[in-house]
C-alpha cells in the first residue's frame, strides 16, 4: 500500500475516532437522583416544592417520586411558564389543582413573585428543583432568591436540588448596577455567572443579599461527577422556546434582543437560534416566518418575513462560534441594519443588559473590544466573589 495512501486513512481514522467521541458528558448526576441524602430528613416533615417540567429523577417526576416514598407534599410551587413548562414568556399563570394528585399548585409568576406568609404556614421544608441555564434574566433564579427569603423570614428550611449549569463553563457580560434591579436581574451578577443554582443559593446568603433575621437554614444536595468545564445535556427542555442545546448556548447572547422590535423566532421550529425583522430584507438572504404556536402565541412579527442570521447551526458550530464569551457582534450588526435607530432600544432592553451603558456605546458605534474592556473590572470583582461559593471544580 502506497505511503501517502496509508497517511491519509490514518488520518481518516483519527478524526472519525475523535468526532466519535461523546460530545456531552454522560456520567453527571444531579442532586434530585441522591433520594438517599434528602428523602430520610424528609420523614413527618410537611414539604413545598418549587419545580416544573424538568424536576425529573430518573425520567420520573421528582413529585411522584416523593410521593410514591411517602412524603407529605402539601402544595407545588411554580416559576414563570407554569408546571409544565409550557406557557409563554411573561404570561399569566393561574393557581390550580394538580389533577394527578390533588395538590394545590401556587404560581409564584405575577403578582405572587414571593410565598406568602399564609401560603407557607402548613409547611416546615421547601425544595427546589429547578433546570436553570445559568443566564441572570432566566427568571428561575429570582423565584430562587424570593423562596429563601420567605422561607427564613419564617423559620423554614430550603433543600436545594443542585442540577448542572450549561453556560456554567465561563463568566461574562456586564455587571448589573442596582438602580437596575428587576425580577429579569435581582443581584450585582454579570449576564452569564458561571454557577449552579446551589452555588448562587450560598451566595445570596454570604454576600447578605436577601434580608432576614434569624439563622439561615439551607442544605445544598450536589451534583455527582459535575465539573463547570464539563459538557451536560439537557434531559428536558427547560422552557418552551429553549428546545435545545443550541438554543440554550445561543440564549444569553440572542435573548438582549427582546429588548429591541428583532424577532428571536419565536413561533418557529428554532427560537433562540435565529434572529431577524422584516425590514432586513435585502440586507440579510436568510429568512424565516414567526406563526402563532404554543408557547408563542402572538410572536413578534407573526405571519411577516423576517431578514436576519441564523447563528446556532449545531453544537460545535454555536460553541465555537461563542468561544466561551458573550457576543454582541448580532447585536451591533442588527442595530448597524436597522433603518429607524431611535425605534430600536426598549427601556426593557437596560433591565436585561443590566447598565444604560451598553445601548449608549452601541449608539456612539463603539467598537467590540472596547465594550468588552468596560466590563472586566467590574467582572474581575464578581468573579473574586464567586470563587468563595463554588461547590465544583472549574476544570
Amino acid at each position: 500500500m502506497p505511503r501517502k495512501l496509508i497517511i491519509l486513512l490514518t488520518l481518516l481514522f483519527w478524526s472519525c475516532a475523535v468526532f466519535a467521541q461523546p460530545l456531552f458528558d454522560e456520567d453527571i448526576m444531579p442532586g434530585a437522583e441522591a433520594t438517599g441524602r434528602y428523602i430520610p430528613s424528609l420523614k413527618k416533615k410537611r414539604v413545598a416544592l418549587i419545580i416544573n417540567q424538568t424536576s425529573i429523577v430518573n425520567g420520573r417526576s421528582l413529585l411522584d417520586v416523593l410521593l410514591e416514598k411517602g412524603v407529605n407534599v402539601k402544595k407545588i410551587f411554580v416559576p414563570e411558564h407554569g408546571f409544565r413548562g409550557n406557557e409563554d414568556a411573561g404570561a399569566h399563570i393561574a393557581n390550580g389543582i394538580d389533577s394527578a394528585t390533588g395538590i394545590p399548585v401556587i404560581s409564584l409568576y405575577g403578582n405572587n413573585k414571593k410565598p406568602k406568609k399564609e401560603q407557607l404556614a402548613d409547611v416546615d421544608v421547601l425544595i427546589y428543583d429547578l433546570q436553570d441555564v445559568g443566564v441572570r434574566f432566566y427568571t428561575y433564579i429570582s423565584t430562587l432568591e424570593y423562596c429563601m427569603e420567605a422561607a427564613f423570614e419564617n423559620g423554614k428550611k430550603v433543600i436545594v436540588l443542585d442540577r448542572p449549569n450549561p453556560n456554567g463553563h465561563y463568566v461574562d457580560g456586564p455587571v448589573l448596577e442596582v438602580t437596575n434591579q428587576s425580577f429579569v436581574g435581582m443581584q450585582p451578577i454579570p449576564v452569564v455567572y458561571g454557577m449552579t443554582a446551589g452555588e448562587y443559593a450560598k451566595m445570596l446568603i454570604g454576600e447578605h443579599w436577601i434580608k432576614f433575621s434569624g439563622k439561615p437554614n439551607l442544605d445544598v444536595i450536589k451534583c455527582k461527577n459535575y465539573t463547570h468545564s464539563k459538557m451536560y445535556r439537557l434531559p428536558v427542555a427547560p422552557s418552551p422556546n429553549l428546545r435545545d442545546m443550541e438554543a440554550v448556548y445561543a440564549y444569553p447572547s440572542l435573548c438582549l434582543f427582546e429588548g429591541t422590535p428583532i424577532s428571536l423566532g419565536r413561533g418557529t421550529d428554532k427560537p433562540f437560534r435565529h434572529y431577524g425583522h422584516p425590514s432586513f430584507e435585502g440586507k440579510f438572504t436568510y429568512s424565516f416566518k414567526p406563526v402563532s404556536t404554543r408557547g408563542a402565541k402572538k410572536p413578534p412579527h407573526e405571519d411577516q418575513t423576517c431578514y436576519g442570521e441564523f447563528v446556532a447551526k449545531d453544537v460545535n458550530q454555536i460553541r465555537t462560534e461563542l468561544g466561551d464569551s458573550l457576543q454582541i457582534k448580532w447585536l451591533i450588526s442588527a442595530y448597524s441594519a436597522f433603518a429607524d435607530k431611535d425605534k430600536f432600544f426598549t427601556p426593557f432592553f437596560t433591565k436585561l443588559a443590566g447598565t444604560g451603558s451598553l445601548q449608549k456605546q452601541i449608539e456612539n458605534k463603539t467598537d467590540e473590544q472596547t465594550i468588552r474592556s468596560s466590563w472586566e473590572y467590574d467582572l474581575n470583582k464578581f468573579k473574586t466573589i464567586r470563587s468563595k461559593y463554588l461547590l465544583y471544580p472549574e476544570k
